[in-house]
Protein backbone atom coordinates (compact mmCIF):
# COMPACT_ATOMS: atom_id res chain seq x y z
CA UNK A 1 0.00 0.00 0.00
CA UNK A 2 1.51 3.45 -1.00
CA UNK A 3 -0.19 6.32 1.72
CA UNK A 4 0.64 9.79 1.07
CA UNK A 5 1.38 12.47 3.60
CA UNK A 6 0.10 16.04 2.63
CA UNK A 7 2.24 19.09 4.25
CA UNK A 8 0.42 22.10 5.96
CA UNK A 9 -2.15 22.72 3.57
CA UNK A 10 -2.52 26.85 3.75
CA UNK A 11 -5.31 28.83 2.58
CA UNK A 12 -7.37 28.63 -0.49
CA UNK A 13 -4.23 28.44 -2.58
CA UNK A 14 -2.88 25.33 -1.30
CA UNK A 15 -6.44 23.45 -1.69
CA UNK A 16 -7.17 25.12 -5.31
CA UNK A 17 -3.69 23.17 -5.95
CA UNK A 18 -4.86 20.25 -4.21
CA UNK A 19 -8.44 19.92 -6.66
CA UNK A 20 -6.20 20.88 -9.85
CA UNK A 21 -3.09 18.33 -9.68
CA UNK A 22 -4.14 16.07 -6.45
CA UNK A 23 -5.48 13.51 -8.82
CA UNK A 24 -2.39 13.34 -11.23
CA UNK A 25 -0.15 13.05 -8.37
CA UNK A 26 -2.41 10.12 -7.14
CA UNK A 27 -1.86 8.39 -10.52
CA UNK A 28 1.59 8.99 -11.07
CA UNK A 29 2.25 7.63 -7.79
CA UNK A 30 -0.02 5.23 -7.58
CA UNK A 31 -1.28 6.37 -4.15
CA UNK A 32 -3.96 4.20 -2.58
CA UNK A 33 -4.21 6.43 0.74
CA UNK A 34 -4.12 10.17 1.33
CA UNK A 35 -3.60 11.94 4.49
CA UNK A 36 -3.18 15.84 4.67
CA UNK A 37 -2.98 18.31 7.78
CA UNK A 38 -5.60 20.85 6.86
CA UNK A 39 -5.08 22.88 10.44
CA UNK A 40 -4.42 26.11 8.00
CA UNK A 41 -6.32 25.69 5.39
CA UNK A 42 -9.08 28.01 5.92
CA UNK A 43 -7.67 31.89 5.24
CA UNK A 44 -4.09 30.19 6.79
CA UNK A 45 -5.36 29.47 10.49
CA UNK A 46 -7.96 26.76 10.97
CA UNK A 47 -10.21 25.03 9.08
CA UNK A 48 -13.89 25.62 8.00
CA UNK A 49 -16.27 22.93 6.92
CA UNK A 50 -16.04 24.17 3.18
CA UNK A 51 -12.18 23.93 3.48
CA UNK A 52 -12.80 20.48 5.09
CA UNK A 53 -15.33 19.35 2.50
CA UNK A 54 -12.73 21.03 -0.58
CA UNK A 55 -10.12 18.59 0.69
CA UNK A 56 -12.47 15.82 1.01
CA UNK A 57 -13.60 16.31 -2.84
CA UNK A 58 -10.17 16.59 -4.09
CA UNK A 59 -9.54 12.85 -2.71
CA UNK A 60 -7.97 13.08 0.46
CA UNK A 61 -8.79 10.38 3.11
CA UNK A 62 -8.33 11.95 6.67
CA UNK A 63 -7.35 15.52 7.85
CA UNK A 64 -5.07 15.77 10.82
CA UNK A 65 -5.11 19.21 12.73
CA UNK A 66 -2.89 20.80 15.09
CA UNK A 67 -2.75 23.65 17.40
CA UNK A 68 -4.73 26.19 15.28
CA UNK A 69 -7.90 23.57 15.67
CA UNK A 70 -10.07 25.65 17.62
CA UNK A 71 -9.33 28.83 15.49
CA UNK A 72 -12.81 28.32 13.37
CA UNK A 73 -15.24 28.25 16.01
CA UNK A 74 -17.72 26.24 13.20
CA UNK A 75 -14.78 23.52 13.45
CA UNK A 76 -16.98 21.98 16.11
CA UNK A 77 -19.91 21.13 13.04
CA UNK A 78 -17.38 19.03 11.69
CA UNK A 79 -14.77 17.77 14.68
CA UNK A 80 -17.01 14.52 15.38
CA UNK A 81 -16.27 13.39 11.51
CA UNK A 82 -14.66 10.24 11.14
CA UNK A 83 -12.31 11.43 8.85
CA UNK A 84 -10.93 14.27 10.93
CA UNK A 85 -8.57 13.77 13.41
CA UNK A 86 -7.24 17.00 16.29
CA UNK A 87 -5.09 16.30 18.55
CA UNK A 88 -5.40 13.29 20.90
CA UNK A 89 -3.86 15.64 23.69
CA UNK A 90 -5.94 18.11 24.40
CA UNK A 91 -8.26 17.67 27.95
CA UNK A 92 -10.61 13.96 28.50
CA UNK A 93 -14.24 15.06 26.94
CA UNK A 94 -12.88 17.78 24.45
CA UNK A 95 -14.89 17.21 20.93
CA UNK A 96 -13.40 14.79 18.08
CA UNK A 97 -10.80 12.46 18.66
CA UNK A 98 -7.49 12.14 18.47
CA UNK A 99 -7.54 8.74 16.89
CA UNK A 100 -9.46 7.34 14.01
CA UNK A 101 -9.39 3.64 12.50
CA UNK A 102 -9.99 3.36 8.97
CA UNK A 103 -11.21 0.08 7.00
CA UNK A 104 -9.44 0.73 3.99
CA UNK A 105 -8.49 -2.26 1.39
CA UNK A 106 -9.45 -4.78 3.88
CA UNK A 107 -6.70 -2.81 5.85
CA UNK A 108 -7.34 -1.24 9.34
CA UNK A 109 -5.22 2.04 9.25
CA UNK A 110 -4.82 3.93 12.66
CA UNK A 111 -4.51 8.05 12.00
CA UNK A 112 -3.25 9.63 15.49
CA UNK A 113 -2.84 13.20 15.44
CA UNK A 114 -0.63 14.79 18.25
CA UNK A 115 0.64 18.24 19.19
CA UNK A 116 4.01 19.11 20.82
CA UNK A 117 4.45 21.21 24.10
CA UNK A 118 8.04 22.36 23.69
CA UNK A 119 7.75 26.16 22.53
CA UNK A 120 3.99 25.71 21.74
CA UNK A 121 0.47 26.21 24.05
CA UNK A 122 0.00 23.79 27.14
CA UNK A 123 -1.56 20.98 26.80
CA UNK A 124 -0.82 17.24 28.46
CA UNK A 125 2.11 15.17 27.55
CA UNK A 126 2.11 13.76 24.03
CA UNK A 127 4.81 11.23 24.40
CA UNK A 128 2.55 9.81 27.77
CA UNK A 129 -0.82 10.01 24.93
CA UNK A 130 0.17 8.36 22.37
CA UNK A 131 1.70 5.64 24.04
CA UNK A 132 -1.44 5.18 26.04
CA UNK A 133 -3.48 4.90 22.10
CA UNK A 134 -0.94 2.44 20.72
CA UNK A 135 -1.26 0.19 22.96
CA UNK A 136 -4.62 0.30 23.44
CA UNK A 137 -5.08 -0.07 19.72
CA UNK A 138 -2.33 -2.16 18.21
CA UNK A 139 -3.31 -6.01 18.26
CA UNK A 140 -6.32 -4.91 16.65
CA UNK A 141 -5.30 -2.64 13.27
CA UNK A 142 -2.70 -3.12 10.54
CA UNK A 143 -1.30 -0.21 10.17
CA UNK A 144 -0.52 3.14 12.33
CA UNK A 145 0.41 6.56 11.60
CA UNK A 146 1.46 9.46 13.74
CA UNK A 147 1.06 13.13 13.03
CA UNK A 148 3.48 15.16 15.06
CA UNK A 149 2.25 18.86 14.77
CA UNK A 150 5.23 20.38 16.68
CA UNK A 151 7.90 23.24 16.45
CA UNK A 152 10.91 21.58 18.09
CA UNK A 153 12.96 19.55 15.90
CA UNK A 154 14.02 17.67 19.33
CA UNK A 155 10.45 17.11 20.60
CA UNK A 156 9.70 15.37 17.12
CA UNK A 157 12.84 13.20 16.79
CA UNK A 158 11.94 12.23 20.33
CA UNK A 159 8.50 10.61 18.97
CA UNK A 160 10.06 9.15 16.34
CA UNK A 161 12.71 7.19 18.73
CA UNK A 162 10.06 6.59 21.31
CA UNK A 163 7.39 4.62 19.08
CA UNK A 164 9.69 2.92 16.86
CA UNK A 165 9.07 -0.38 16.08
CA UNK A 166 5.07 0.43 17.32
CA UNK A 167 3.73 2.26 14.83
CA UNK A 168 4.64 2.11 10.52
CA UNK A 169 5.25 6.23 10.33
CA UNK A 170 6.04 8.97 12.80
CA UNK A 171 5.93 12.50 10.59
CA UNK A 172 6.64 15.83 11.95
CA UNK A 173 4.38 18.77 10.50
CA UNK A 174 4.04 22.53 11.86
CA UNK A 175 7.13 24.86 10.59
CA UNK A 176 5.91 24.08 7.20
CA UNK A 177 9.25 23.98 6.22
CA UNK A 178 10.62 20.31 4.82
CA UNK A 179 13.13 18.77 5.99
CA UNK A 180 15.55 16.32 4.53
CA UNK A 181 16.06 13.30 7.11
CA UNK A 182 13.66 10.84 6.16
CA UNK A 183 14.77 7.52 7.19
CA UNK A 184 13.56 4.07 8.61
CA UNK A 185 14.50 3.68 11.59
CA UNK A 186 16.41 0.98 13.02
CA UNK A 187 13.37 -1.32 14.07
CA UNK A 188 11.49 -0.43 11.24
CA UNK A 189 9.46 2.74 11.81
CA UNK A 190 9.86 5.55 8.98
CA UNK A 191 10.70 9.00 10.25
CA UNK A 192 10.80 12.32 8.88
CA UNK A 193 11.39 15.59 10.95
CA UNK A 194 8.83 17.74 8.63
CA UNK A 195 6.73 16.83 5.82
CA UNK A 196 6.34 21.16 4.65
CA UNK A 197 3.69 22.57 3.31
CA UNK A 198 1.69 22.99 0.54
CA UNK A 199 1.20 26.76 -0.35
CA UNK A 200 2.24 29.77 -2.03
CA UNK A 201 6.28 29.43 -3.00
CA UNK A 202 7.32 32.99 -2.91
CA UNK A 203 6.31 33.16 0.90
CA UNK A 204 7.27 33.18 4.55
CA UNK A 205 5.62 29.71 5.06
CA UNK A 206 2.60 30.65 3.25
CA UNK A 207 2.52 34.71 4.35
CA UNK A 208 2.91 37.54 2.03
CA UNK A 209 6.36 38.11 2.41
CA UNK A 210 6.37 41.71 2.67
CA UNK A 211 3.89 41.86 5.50
CA UNK A 212 6.16 39.84 7.34
CA UNK A 213 9.60 41.42 6.85
CA UNK A 214 7.47 44.89 7.78
CA UNK A 215 6.54 42.86 11.02
CA UNK A 216 10.20 41.93 11.63
CA UNK A 217 11.99 45.43 10.83
CA UNK A 218 9.57 47.21 12.39
CA UNK A 219 8.86 44.99 16.14
CA UNK A 220 4.90 45.88 15.11
CA UNK A 221 2.74 43.00 14.52
CA UNK A 222 0.62 42.47 11.94
CA UNK A 223 -2.49 40.08 10.67
CA UNK A 224 -0.45 37.66 8.57
CA UNK A 225 -2.30 37.47 4.95
CA UNK A 226 -2.02 34.20 2.78
CA UNK A 227 0.66 34.89 -0.18
CA UNK A 228 -0.51 34.69 -3.68
CA UNK A 229 1.16 33.47 -6.68
CA UNK A 230 2.11 30.25 -7.44
CA UNK A 231 2.29 26.76 -5.00
CA UNK A 232 4.63 24.43 -3.92
CA UNK A 233 3.24 20.74 -2.72
CA UNK A 234 5.08 18.84 -0.43
CA UNK A 235 4.33 15.71 1.24
CA UNK A 236 5.99 12.29 1.49
CA UNK A 237 5.24 8.73 -0.17
CA UNK A 238 5.30 5.68 2.47
CA UNK A 239 4.82 2.47 0.85
CA UNK A 240 4.16 -0.66 3.59
CA UNK A 241 4.33 -4.17 2.58
CA UNK A 242 0.49 -6.11 2.13
CA UNK A 243 1.66 -9.13 3.49
CA UNK A 244 3.30 -7.95 6.79
CA UNK A 245 1.77 -4.63 7.30
CA UNK A 246 5.92 -3.66 7.61
CA UNK A 247 6.76 -0.04 6.35
CA UNK A 248 9.11 -0.64 3.39
CA UNK A 249 10.62 3.48 2.31
CA UNK A 250 9.80 6.53 2.59
CA UNK A 251 10.30 9.10 0.01
CA UNK A 252 10.06 12.90 -0.17
CA UNK A 253 7.96 14.88 -2.21
CA UNK A 254 8.72 18.54 -3.21
CA UNK A 255 6.94 19.89 -6.63
CA UNK A 256 7.60 23.50 -7.24
CA UNK A 257 6.59 25.76 -9.91
CA UNK A 258 10.02 25.17 -11.50
CA UNK A 259 10.32 20.87 -11.48
CA UNK A 260 10.77 19.74 -14.23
Amino acid sequence: MRILAIGDIIGSPGRNYLKEHLKEIREKYQIDFIIANGENSSAGLGMEPKAANELFDAGVNVITLGNHTWRKKDILKIIDDNRIVRPINYLPNTAGSGCRIISFQEKKIAVINAVGRVYMEPVSNPFVEVNKKVNEIKDTVDIIIVDFHAEATSEKIAMGYYLDGRVNLVYGTHTHVQTADEKILSKGTAYITDIGMTGPYDSVIGADKFVIMNSFSTEIPEKKPVAGGEVSFNGILVEINNETNRTESIKRLNITPFSV
